[in-house]
């Protein structure tokens, strides 16, 4: 194991001590302080909200199902949920201030617009609410306080008086300006808050089917993961050295801490130095004024078929992805995974530039985008896992174990050098360190 835990914490108290990706030993203590599901929704700030939601929309294969903005009374802030199965995203963006707001009807309690605008000023397009779906969010928000959470919202009760039931929501701060936002549903069953107004749209899907996990980037990850440990209980999945994920010119350090049902994966990752090039993490540090999510993963269940459709799209309105890694790749791929994939598939994740990966459970399929904003901080990656089925013991049906293939430590070094080369287009201050 590469931490000092308490076991009666569930919790990392001393210092961190690294062993690096081989030498870890996977455990999971279940040690979760309150009841958690998996990932409910994530939200963005931005500067304009209309035109962002569409944007991901057609990107990402993702309708618009609910919405908040002047038409259903909201003289704040507009904000449109999009949804593709479980996955769900809103795009939040303030109304000038100058507008009477007295009798104004949001969703958001303590949403305050000076707060949102000096959000987007520091950070650009950025995710400000990771939500997670609790047993209890008023437990979880007064546990996690108890255990040093910074407190950012006190619960509130959201009712719904035109579709019926209430929803609890409570925040905490994860890190930086980023919020992990509780919500607990009692009896509500809309698709993003209570007053949203539900909206009917072409359905639109390319496959995706939930949040797999959210990555931040940190300055100093002991910090960040001894916090986030210690009010959570979540425990270590897995983490990785500048040794196992680097390149000779930069890297990072990195730690997956998990809930006990492993459908809520939070990575965490601070930059390196003394290496050619600064850690692309330090790059985000600075482009993202402090730390931040920068990658979120979706997980879809036929990654050749979702990334036919997002590529069609690349050039009119999509996202861009990372140049694809050198023939040599793909020519080695059957000696690693030849006998998960067929030589079909292995043809198919050449023409699509999608890396392949595995550990000792299952196999990763992942691919990911360019920066999706004006920075480059924020991305997104899409994936496959195959394998790691497992008998769920409350329901008895079959489901796959959370973070099934891991994180594609293999494909590391070829995601720095697309990033490398990804920022040789960029302004030449980023060259050197």
């Amino acid at each position: 194991m590469g931490l000092d835990k308490s076991e009666s914490e569930g919790s990392v108290v001393g210092p961190l001590h690294l062993v690096g990706c081989e030498r870890f030993v996977r455990n999971n203590p279940k040690t979760d302080r309150f009841g958690v599901e998996r990932f409910h929704h994530v939200e963005f700030w931005c500067g304009d909200a209309s035109n962002t939601w569409r944007r991901f929309s057609w990107g990402l294969g993702m309708h618009l199902v609910a919405k908040s903005d002047q038409t259903t009374g909201n003289q704040t802030y507009c904000s449109y949920a999009i949804q593709s199965n479980e996955l769900v995203f809103a795009f939040t963006a303030p109304y000038s201030s100058t507008i009477d707001q007295t009798n104004t009807k949001m969703p958001h309690p303590g949403y305050k617009s000076d707060e949102a605008r000096s959000f987007t000023d520091s950070h650009g397009l950025a995710v400000r609410a990771v939500g997670i779906l609790v047993d209890d969010a008023d437990e979880a928000f007064r546990i996690s306080v108890e255990h040093g959470a910074v407190s950012v919202l006190e619960p509130h009760v959201l009712s719904d008086d035109a579709k019926g039931g209430k929803m609890v929501m409570a925040e905490v701060k994860l890190y930086g300006d980023v919020v992990l936002r509780y919500v607990s549903e009692q009896g509500y069953k809309g698709s993003m808050l209570p007053n949203y107004e539900e909206v009917e749209s072409l359905p639109l899907s390319y496959g995706l089917v939930r949040l797999d996990h959210a990555v931040g980037n940190v300055h100093n990850l002991a910090e960040a993961v001894n916090y986030i440990a210690k009010f959570t209980g979540f425990h270590e999945f897995a983490e990785f050295t500048a040794g196992d994920v680097g390149t000779t010119e930069s890297g990072l350090n990195s730690m997956v801490v998990a809930s006990n049902n492993e459908m809520v994966l939070l990575p965490i990752n601070e930059p390196t130095f003394g290496t050619k090039r600064k850690s692309q993490i330090q790059t985000y540090l600075e482009h993202n004024e402090g730390p931040g999510l920068q990658h979120l993963a979706l997980i879809c269940d036929n990654i050749f078929s979702t990334l036919r459709e997002m590529r069609t799209r690349t050039h009119i309105g999509g996202f861009d992805f990372m140049p694809k890694p050198p023939p040599t790749y793909y020519k080695n791929l059957a000696n690693r995974v030849g006998d998960i994939l067929t030589a079909e598939q292995i043809k198919e994740c050449d023409e699509l530039g999608i890396l392949v990966d595995k550990d000792d459970q299952g196999v990763l399929l992942q691919i990911f985008t360019k920066p999706v904003g004006d920075r480059p901080s924020i991305f997104v990656e899409i994936i496959q896992r195959i394998g790691c089925m497992d008998k769920d013991e409350s329901t008895g049906a079959t489901v796959q174990k959370g973070g099934c293939g891991g994180f594609g430590k293999g494909n590391f070094s070829e995601l720095f050098k697309s990033i490398e080369e990804y920022e040789k287009t960029l302004d030449g201050t980023l060259k050197v360190h």
